[in-house]
């Protein structure tokens, strides 16, 4: 799930109440280049009785495509990990000041303030972009400030920099985590194998994108190659209108097990 520290609507706390509400018992929080509200949740979450699992969305590039990665049980106050952030956080501001430059020179009226005012304190992206041409009556939606602006190789696209698939599971490792593939129900099978030959540790399986077919096949994919299994809504809140998602995708209890005794077994 994700927060307004990076893409999403909803504070910690509001999250963590929503769960609550929903009967949900254990959750990660998984904020794009973002671990700034985790302390804050596992704390709440504690007073609720909702495991909060620490967890971060990082991006990396393989055959030219742009890859999610999932760490879960990352080590918050690692040192490496929040040299990385703070240079992926400055990295993306520079991103979005060169997406306002490409919209301003397509007669879009739009500033880095009011991207800004989209982002407060949170990760910077291309959905506060959108928010904020959504705002100013640039476009009505997200689907159209995405399908005639922000996506990939649109007009006012500019591309991230990543890190090398082996850095990035690096990273996750050495801060004391677990990565997996996200949804990948876009990415090609090549992809996913490149992944599991640079040792990545598990798949998520269940993905509102995920149809019948997928989950049995990523499934088989785990089994075969003994890895570990993820899945939840990816919530993000608003104007994403993924509500319905919400507490309707997730993983049995004996998966978050598997996970533990892993990282148990690699001490």
């Amino acid at each position: 799930m994700h927060t307004y520290h990076s893409d999403g609507v909803l504070s910690p706390i509001e999250l963590l109440d929503k769960s609550k509400d929903n009967g949900i018992d254990c959750i990660s929080i998984t904020d794009h280049d973002s671990v700034n509200g985790i302390a804050e949740a596992i704390e709440y979450g504690k007073k609720l009785g909702i495991e909060v699992i620490p967890g971060l969305e990082l991006s990396t590039d393989i055959e030219d495509r742009e890859v999610h990665l999932l760490a879960y049980f990352v080590d918050i106050d690692d040192l490496e990990l929040t040299k990385y952030l703070s240079f992926f956080r400055d990295e993306r501001f520079e991103r979005a000041k060169r997406i306002v430059k490409k919209l301003n020179k397509l007669g879009i009226d739009i500033t880095i303030d009011h991207v800004l005012n989209e982002s407060k304190n949170s990760s910077i992206g291309r959905p506060h972009v959108a928010l904020a041409m959504i705002r100013l009556g640039v476009v009505s939606d997200y689907y159209e400030a995405f399908q005639k602006y922000l996506r990939d190789n649109g007009p006012a696209y500019e591309r991230k920099i990543h890190l090398s698939p082996q850095s990035a599971l690096k990273l996750i490792s050495d801060s004391g985590g677990l990565s997996f593939i996200a949804h990948p129900g876009h990415l090609k099978e090549s992809v996913m194998m490149n992944l599991i030959n640079t040792g990545i540790d598990g798949i998520e399986v269940i993905h509102p994108s995920h149809n019948d077919y997928q989950i049995n096949f990523y499934r088989g994919i785990v089994n075969q190659y003994c890895l570990l299994e993820s899945g939840g809504s990816d919530f993000h809140g608003g104007k994403r209108e993924d509500e319905s998602n919400f507490g309707k995708y997730s993983i049995p209890q004996i998966k978050v097990e598997a996970m533990k005794n892993m990282l148990h077994n690699r001490e």
